[in-house]
């Protein structure tokens, strides 16, 4: 396991209520379920002003989300570097793992495996490893996407919408994400029209 030694300091739940979200932190580490006896890097998921009921949620750098109560002394708590504290083990990275929606024109398997093949000889053949693969044809239609709010009042008429992306592949509107609070319209795609008179 490859980890690092930090020194750092076990915060109160104020000291974690002035915290904001850039401000990294460091929290009990596990993965898939199983608790590791270290600790991970962290960020909070909102402001800490914000949380209600003394209990915190963080997500790590690996992509798990933690609840934790900084003053329960029987959990780990959240920690702060700090030079003037105790020394601790923090996980590291050991890669990034990628999920890539990849778009290859015409769709042929020599292409597909000539992209697995140059993959390979850029970062070695033991390291690019095929964890799934869902070949889906694209059919040869774009459609626009847009983004209104969730709750939305009915008949403004569109006023709210934000176009999110132009001339877009229905097949990637599933790889995408709604901003907070925001949900995607997906409609045919319409060419824009300069009515504008010329002389």
């Amino acid at each position: 396991m490859n980890t690092e030694k930090v020194t750092a300091r076990r915060l109160t739940a104020e000291e974690t209520a002035a915290l904001d979200l850039q401000d990294r932190v460091f929290v009990p580490a596990g993965t898939e379920g199983v608790s590791l006896d270290c600790y991970a890097p962290a960020f909070l998921t909102k402001p800490g002003r914000n949380f209600e009921g003394g209990s915190f949620t963080v997500r790590t750098e690996f992509g798990e989300e933690i609840h934790i109560l900084p003053d329960n002394a029987e959990e780990g708590g959240i920690w702060v570097a700090d030079k003037a504290g105790e020394e601790i083990e923090v996980l590291q990275s050991a890669g990034v793992l990628l999920n890539l929606a990849l778009f290859v024109p015409g769709g042929s398997k020599e292409s597909l495996e000539s992209l697995y093949s140059a993959a390979r000889d850029a970062f070695g053949a033991g390291i690019v490893q095929r964890w799934s693969e869902e070949v889906v044809a694209v059919p040869d239609v774009k459609v626009d996407l847009y983004e209104e709010p969730a709750r939305g009042r009915k008949n403004t008429n569109g006023q709210n919408r934000d176009r999110r992306a132009l001339d877009i592949y229905p097949t990637r509107v599933r790889f995408l994400e709604p901003s907070e609070g925001w949900k995607f319209v997906v409609e045919p795609h319409k060419e824009i029209v300069d009515e504008t008179p010329t002389i």
